[in-house]
């Protein structure tokens, strides 16, 4: 998929003017124009190929070797104290929870306080800070929930507990070694991790009500520029504020529907920087020439701005990519996962398993809230309803019936908006009383656990759809009959990303794809650990 940008390196030379610069400068040189010659057509091709070879030399020159004019200006200053700023205070943080875990771990040990136990307990706090910022803690991500922090942070602290306790052993033999450093670890761990969950709570509230994120520019005014465009505004709490494109001859001419318009063209990257204080650029596809998008990204470093590069056919880029180098060519290798191999074979085992375990524990909830079902409306306690699973075969989804029973004739089938998948309330709202809250909090859906059991569905996958929709999504919407490699799942990755309800069709099949080809078995236990909030947090139920 090609989005026009930069068509040919002549272009930056020809004089037509360019529409969505603005007020933006556009440089202007004159043209050399061959002699006449007395074929038109063999005039516009020389001059075609003089100025292209003019120009060759001087953008492939490395922009890098080029001094700045005037040297930094003050907004590249201001961008770069405000990062290290930024940096300076999530150490100092995570510095004083690691201390005051130290000395509370000694406090409590049985043994009385030693000035050496005081030393190493600091020694521990610092090396778990080295290791933090070794394996980039400090730096930009783009989704840092509290799962993968936490993770994180278990593995720098453990880490660092592992080498003190070599060392001490080394340098000294107590007995009490084992027990001390045990001791500190689970001590840091929760109050370094407590600590870093409050203050990404606290940030992704703040990026949701705007109060702070980075101006970004996007490179690329095409499909995927615009498609990353409208998922950084949908989702704020990435951080990353489209302000607008960079594009000579965008794919996609008229501003998208929040009014984002194109800023300018290739040579204008320092101006909109400047002018609308960038601090992120995302380089998405374009027709320019290699040597013009590598000055660009180059000279953004030189402004002190972040770049990221989506790369070409991403659809086959999950998280299991390894980069390997031949010479200075980088070569990805993304390692799969055989949806019919035996990993997927264990995790269908194991949720067999679970599913029987949790209908043990959760047999007296569940027969309550069946006998509130059966009180709440005349009807069926269970709801039953032919959805598609693995490899396209039917089975019968149950769930606790939330609506009232509608008569024949007032039922009708649901047609759902173009783009958008069904789901939550279709037509006539006949919830209970009981029905509403099982379904704001999809207690509704503990009945699936029989799902699991009998092996139709698992803990974790794509939702299951309704027979009569699955045949016209397969035919309409891109990859949809690849969701069916695995079975349907109690809760999913696109699930937990807020895909809820009627939502994206196109983004739900996207997210769902992207759980298939990156599975693991720490994959499916952060979606169970991130569905819970995800039910809080979310105002339409399924």
């Amino acid at each position: 998929m090609a989005i026009g940008s930069d068509t040919s390196t002549a272009d930056r030379l020809a004089p037509s003017p360019d529409r969505r610069s603005g007020d933006l400068p556009h440089p202007q040189p004159a043209v050399p124009v061959p002699p006449a010659q007395p074929s038109a057509e063999n005039c516009r091709r020389l001059l075609q190929s003089d100025v292209a070879s003019a120009l060759t030399q001087q953008i492939t020159a490395d922009s890098s070797a080029r001094p700045l004019a005037d040297g930094p200006s003050a907004v590249d200053e201001r961008r770069r104290r405000r990062s290290r700023w930024a940096r300076l205070t999530y150490r100092t943080a995570d510095c004083a929870m690691l201390l005051a875990a130290s000395v509370t771990a000694i406090v409590a040990a049985p043994a009385p306080a030693s000035l050496s136990n005081f030393a190493w307990g600091g020694a521990y706090a610092l090396l778990t800070l080295l290791i933090l910022d070794a394996r980039g803690f400090y730096g930009f991500r783009l989704q840092d929930t509290p799962v993968d922090t936490v993770a994180r942070i278990f593995a720098a602290t453990s880490i660092a507990a592992m080498t003190l306790t070599a060392v001490r052993a080394i340098a000294a033999n107590d007995p009490t070694l084992t027990a001390q450093t045990v001791r500190l670890w689970a001590f840091a761990l929760v109050f370094l991790g407590a600590g870093r969950v409050g203050i990404t709570l606290d940030r992704r509230r703040a990026l949701r009500r705007g109060e702070t994120g980075f101006n970004t520019l996007i490179i690329g005014a095409g499909s995927v520029g615009h498609l990353i465009a409208r998922r950084l505004r949908e989702r704020p709490e990435f951080g990353l504020r489209p302000i607008g494109f960079l594009d000579k001859d965008p794919l996609i001419d008229d501003a998208d529907e929040e009014g984002l318009r194109v800023l300018g063209a290739s040579w204008d990257l320092e101006q909109v920087v400047q002018r609308y204080d960038v601090e992120q650029v995302v380089v998405t596809f374009s027709t320019a020439p290699h040597a013009v998008l590598l000055g660009m990204i180059r000279r953004c470093r030189e402004l002190g701005v972040e770049v990221v590069v989506v790369p070409r056919l991403f659809e086959e880029v999950s998280n299991r990519v390894e980069v390997e180098h031949l010479g200075g060519v980088p070569l990805l290798r993304a390692a799969t996962v055989d949806p019919r191999g035996w990993q997927f074979g264990i995790k269908y085992a194991v949720d067999r398993i679970l599913a029987g375990v949790a209908l043990l524990v959760l047999a007296i909830p569940m027969g309550l809230m069946a006998l509130a079902v059966r009180l709440s409306s005349p009807g069926p306690i269970l709801f039953r309803q032919r959805r598609v699973g693995l490899d396209g075969r039917e089975f019968d989804m149950l769930k606790f019936r939330s609506m009232k029973v509608a008569p024949p004739a007032a039922e009708q089938e649901f047609v759902p908006q173009e783009g958008v998948a069904p789901g939550g309330v279709e037509g006539d709202d006949r919830r209970t009383r009981v029905g509403e809250v099982m379904r704001r909090l999809s207690l509704d859906e503990l009945p699936q656990l029989f799902n699991i059991l009998r092996g139709d569905m698992a803990i974790v996958g794509p939702r299951p759809e309704r027979t009569n929709f699955v045949r016209s999504f397969e035919e309409h919407v891109y990859r949809y009959g690849d969701r069916h490699r695995v079975k349907s799942g109690l809760t999913g990755w696109s699930q937990v990303q807020g895909l809820r309800g009627q939502t994206s069709l196109d983004d739900r099949v996207e997210w769902d794809n992207y759980y298939i080809e990156s599975w693991s078995l720490w994959l499916d236990l952060k979606i169970i650990l991130m569905t819970v909030p995800a039910l809080l947090g979310r105002h339409d139920a399924e």
